[in-house]
Parts: structure tokens; sequence; C-alpha cells
């Protein structure tokens, strides 16, 4: 298999699992204590037996805090290629240290130091880095990828994930004049910082205006609601706490 089909953006989760299968990885593996398992072949495989060919991250079009994990799978051993989808990310609950580091490293990236294909049917481009040692965000030109996207034609809405970590997520969100995002609490620690336009924040006991250059922090669980008082793009900041799992 080349290397360069592996690196191809083939558009959603089912889609790439569809092309991966014509690329002759058509088994279907799970994760089963210490090894990853085909019941179909009756197949079972150590961290030893097997190696990563490829990974591929992907984000839901309506829900920004769902990803999946598809990873592209062969082992020479026994001859098999496969796929393997995680949906919520390989826990220590779930199997051993050692196929924790098997599925968290590749080509020279471990679970805090990674690119991301976070292709979808408005982005295949994918490719684009969310996690890494160091992580540049220019912010005007995600304003300009949001504006020319489909989805901000078509809604009162646009986001990009900037950043995604374990413990911290980053999302520029646009809203249209008077689009609002209904009263919600979040999971952690969260910022929001207005880089254009001006929005109305409000809690329960109290609302107040945000403009460009402004930021509000606000502690987790209290809810809260955004509405655009003009056009506005806003930076999101959510620190998680430790039981936040999606």
């Amino acid at each position: 298999m080349n290397e360069k089909n592996l690196n191809e953006s083939f558009g959603t989760l089912s889609e790439t699992i569809n092309a991966l299968v014509k690329l002759g990885y058509t088994h279907d593996f799970n994760i089963k204590d210490k090894c990853i398992v085909c019941h179909k072949a009756n197949i079972t495989l150590s961290p030893d037996d097997f190696q990563i060919d490829h990974v591929y991250r992907f984000e839901g079009d309506s829900d920004p805090e769902y990803q999946s994990i598809l990873y592209a799978i062969s082992s020479s051993k026994f001859d098999v290629k496969g796929t393997l989808v995680n949906g919520y990310g390989i826990s220590s609950d779930e199997t051993s240290a050692k196929l924790i580091e098997k599925l968290n490293i590749y080509h020279g990236y471990n679970k805090k130091q990674y690119k991301l294909n976070n292709a979808t049917p408005q982005r295949p481009e994918g490719e684009r880095i969310l996690n890494a040692p160091l992580v540049e965000m220019n912010l005007n030109e995600v304003i300009k990828q949001i504006k020319s996207e489909s989805t901000w034609e078509d809604s009162d809405r646009n986001s990009v994930t900037l950043f995604k970590s374990e413990t911290m997520r980053i999302v520029l969100i646009g809203l249209h004049q008077n689009a609002e995002l209904k009263s919600h609490k979040a999971n952690g620690v969260i910022s929001v910082q207005v880089i254009q336009g001006k929005v109305e924040f409000a809690t329960e006991k109290q609302s107040i205006h945000i403009e460009a250059g402004q930021i509000v922090a606000l502690q987790e669980n209290i809810f809260h609601s955004v509405k655009a008082l003009t056009e506005s793009f806003f930076l999101l900041t959510l620190a998680m706490n430790n039981t936040y799992t999606s």
C-alpha cells in the first residue's frame, strides 16, 4: 500500500472506511482488554502484532464537541489489514498501557503532539493541526474561512475548532446579527473573547455587553447564553475538568 493513498482525504467517517476497504483494509477491529480483535475472522492481535498505517480524526458537523478516531491497521505477521473506530479516545479503563501507547503514538506524534485529519464534507482538505507543542492560529484568516463557507450563508452561525486537547478547547464562533447560543452550561471554566462585533453575554443573574477587545470568564456549570447584537466573531475557550469525556 502506498502511503500517498492513505494520506488522501476521503470525506466523512463512513466514506473513509469504504475507501480503506477498497485499499485492502477489510477487517473490522475492536478493542478487547490488552489487544485488538476481529470477531468475524477470529483474529486477535497484541500490540506487537500490528502497526498503525494512518490515523484519521473527524468532528461532527452538527456538534463540534463530538470526535471520532479511525485507525488504518495492518499486520505483516497475520497478513491482514483493517480499521478500528473509536468515538471517544482510548482510556486506561479499556485496555493495557502498552496498547494505549500503540494507539496514541503515530509517526513521531504522541497523544499530546499530533496532526489531526479533520476531514468533513464541508472541509474535505483535512490535515489541520489542532494539537501540538505549538499551534499557531491566524484569527483573521479563520474568520475569512468561516464567512466563505456555505454554512455561513445557509444558517445563522459557523465555527472552527482551533485547538483541542484533553484539557482545553478553543473554538472561533461566528454569529449573524441576532443569532443566539441558547442557555446552556459547560463542564469546565470558559472564557469568551470578542474579536469582531458586539455580543450580549447573559447568565441567570447578570447580563453584560462585550465588544471587540473585551473578554469575560465564567466558572463551570453556570447556565449562560450568547446573543450577537451585530455580526460577531468570538473565541470560546473551555478548560475542561477531569470528568469531561466528549
